[in-house]
């Protein structure tokens, strides 16, 4: 039974890491590291973010190996230096650093039961024991909730729209369709004027 959860788990991170990554696919460098929200987002920032955490996550929390240099999680560094790729950190580096925390983490969830113990020391509770199904399950959140900003940061972009290549999961690929939706949620929205709203309504 075990087993199964542990593959199912696995597989539900799986499809979060490749939504993540998709959104890359077919941009050039200056899209990819573009901000396109008031906080900076962008998509190679997040793939970046995602990749790194998840080598935290998985090796350091269980005491597992890792040779991977993270410098922008370095005592000193500055904030926020996991979110964007400098011009020197090319996307090949960012992805490869991406499919290598895949090997770390597959190799810890392959190699522990679901219940062995571990240690956050950086959650904000202090030193926080953890097992490896919680840990499992936060990475798949994570993850998830970055591949959703990326669906919106890439869709800002360049109109691409979808979970995964072959699998859109959208009503409708017609652009009248989608102008007509919006314009009914505008109309709908600005129904309610200033004050107008009340929760008790």
């Amino acid at each position: 039974m075990a087993d199964d959860e542990k593959t199912t788990l696995k597989r539900y991170l799986q499809d979060g890491r490749d939504a993540l990554l998709w959104k890359l696919d077919g941009l050039g460098e200056r899209e990819i590291r573009l901000p396109m929200t008031a906080t900076g987002t962008n998509l190679l920032g997040v793939v970046k973010h995602v990749a790194s955490v998840e080598i935290g996550y998985f090796t350091e929390v269980f005491g597992r190996p890792c040779d991977v240099d993270l410098p922008w999680f370095a005592e000193g560094a500055e904030p926020n230096a996991d979110m964007w790729a400098t011009p020197d950190e090319s996307r090949e580096f960012i992805v490869d650093l991406y499919h290598r925390s895949w090997q770390y983490s597959d190799a810890t969830i392959d190699d522990l039961p679901l219940d062995a113990p571990g240690v956050v020391p950086w959650w904000p509770e202090g030193r926080c024991d953890v097992t490896l199904h919680r840990i499992l399950v936060h990475m798949i959140a994570e993850t998830h909730r970055h591949a959703g900003h990326a669906d919106i940061v890439r869709e800002l972009i360049d109109g691409a729209r979808g979970l995964l290549a072959g699998r859109e999961n959208l009503p409708s690929d017609d652009e009248a369709w989608w102008t007509d939706y919006v314009s009914r949620v505008r109309q709908g929205a600005d129904s309610f004027s200033p004050g107008s709203f009340s929760p008790d309504a």
